[in-house]
Parts: C-alpha cells; structure tokens; sequence
C-alpha cells in the first residue's frame, strides 16, 4: 500500500494527529492483508522523515526527480513500513 499525500493544517500541528493518522493507515494496511507500506518524502521535509521513522519505516532509497535536482542535490527519499514486523 502507498502512503500518499498525508498532511495536517499548520494551525492542528503539535497535537498528535499526523501520529494518530500514520497508526491508523498501518492499521488499514495490516487488516486488509498487505505486507508493506511504502511512502516518498523531500530531504527538507525532517519532521515528516522523524515520524515516519518513529512509527517503524525504515529509509530504503533516495532519488532526485530532475536533472536540475540532481545538480542541486535535491532528493526524495523512499521509506518502507514492513507490516510482518511489528
């Protein structure tokens, strides 16, 4: 299953959602039966890469989408969330 797009409003950060939201998608992911989930996020995007990784994905890539990203050393990281091993 792919994680895509998660966000939450700047005004209800700090509060535990995008937690409580990450749990729930794991949980989706488990009772219906899938082995992963899978998710891309920026290098600038710390915050989000700490969550993740708090919430069992684990980094399994990197990527810049562009040539001008490349020269930029801008990249995109992939995680991975095995299901089996929580």
């Amino acid at each position: 299953l792919e994680l895509r797009r998660m966000s939450v409003s700047r005004e209800q950060r700090g509060r535990g959602l995008a937690r409580a939201l990450c749990r729930e998608v794991l949980a989706f992911a488990r009772a219906r039966g899938f082995g992963a989930v899978v998710l891309s996020t920026s290098m600038v995007q710390v915050a989000a890469q700490r969550l993740y990784e708090g919430q069992g994905f684990r980094k399994v890539g990197a990527s810049s989408p562009s040539l001008l990203c490349t020269i930029l050393h801008f990249q995109i990281f992939h995680y991975r969330c095995d299901l089996g091993a929580r």
